[in-house]
């Protein structure tokens, strides 16, 4: 069955095209994978030029994703993850974390690039809870309406999505928080979103919002073509509708640490910043005013 179109403008997957560099293949690189080309390398190379440490960027941005499906399988109670944009399979996966909090968690995987998918499902679906289905973010009625997703998951259900690293590549006139209010208003009552993006500080740090705007140009102009830096203001919009868990929209390495740092913060590790909200349940939220909160 072909899948639903995705929206007007949106950016073709790279796939095979080893002549231009693939977000999956970027990241894969900067975790130090092996399944990437000298196309990609040279993008990242490009950026290197302006944050020599960002590879430790995509490993905080790993060790974020474990911290917050751990809270997400564990404490919190959910047992069906959909993980969009997943790229390529790595250290520590999405269903490799949450099964290990709950055995019997589903965790289903999303991507538009085909060889994404191709190694998706040679590497993750390692069991019967765990699937990768080919899709994209932006196909029209989301992916939670998708039925190759919903073979797996149960869309009555509370449920966690997981967009890590995905939003910044959507441009404007793609309407990031558009996308986000479509998903949010499909998701049953308490169900949770988790968040990370690349960040640009504007006011809050003069010299980080420097390092963004430099960053942001090394990946749209020299690199990927796209990964935009916004601002706290322009990405809480995306929680739109859920209430952010404590401590909020934050620095990665300030979400739930699991200890304490052990060197100080590079300036490129705080130029990205994540948050998971959750969606209340609007009949008990009005039965708490009524009572009043008792």
């Amino acid at each position: 069955m072909a899948e639903p179109a995705p929206r007007t403008g949106v950016r073709a997957p790279v796939g095979v095209d080893t002549t231009r560099p693939s977000i999956a293949r970027v990241y894969d690189y900067s975790l130090g994978g092996k399944d990437n080309y000298d196309v990609d390398r040279l993008a990242f190379e490009q950026i290197l030029e302006y944050a020599p440490r960002q590879g430790d960027v995509s490993r905080m941005n790993r060790r974020w994703l474990h911290r917050v499906v751990r809270y997400l399988a564990g404490p919190a109670g959910i047992d069906q993850f959909l993980d969009i944009g997943a790229g390529l399979p790595t250290v520590g996966n999405t269903h490799q974390i949450a099964q290990q909090e709950n055995p019997e968690a589903k965790v289903v995987y999303v991507d538009n690039d085909p060889v994404c998918n191709a190694h998706g499902r040679v590497l993750l679906e390692q069991n019967e809870n765990t699937h990768f289905v080919s899709g994209d973010v932006l196909e029209k009625r989301t992916l939670l309406e998708n039925k190759n997703v919903l073979q797996y998951l149960d869309p009555d259900r509370p449920m966690a999505i997981i967009l890590c690293g995905l939003l910044h590549h959507l441009d404007d006139e793609l309407d990031p928080p558009g996308v986000m209010r479509e998903y949010i208003s499909r998701l049953p009552a308490g169900s949770y979103v988790a968040i990370t993006n690349f960040w640009d500080p504007a006011d809050e740090d003069p010299e980080l919002h420097a390092l963004a705007k430099q960053l942001e140009r090394a990946f749209t102009e020299m690199g990927l073509g796209s990964g935009w830096y916004r601002t706290r203001e322009q990405q809480l919009e995306y929680f739109e509708g859920l209430e952010l868990i404590p401590p909020g929209f934050t620095e990665l390495e300030d979400w739930w640490p699991s200890g304490p740092p052990t060197r100080q913060r590079l300036p490129e590790e705080r130029v990205v910043i994540g948050g998971v909200g959750y969606k209340p349940d609007p009949a008990a939220t009005r039965l708490h005013s009524i009572d009043g909160g008792r």
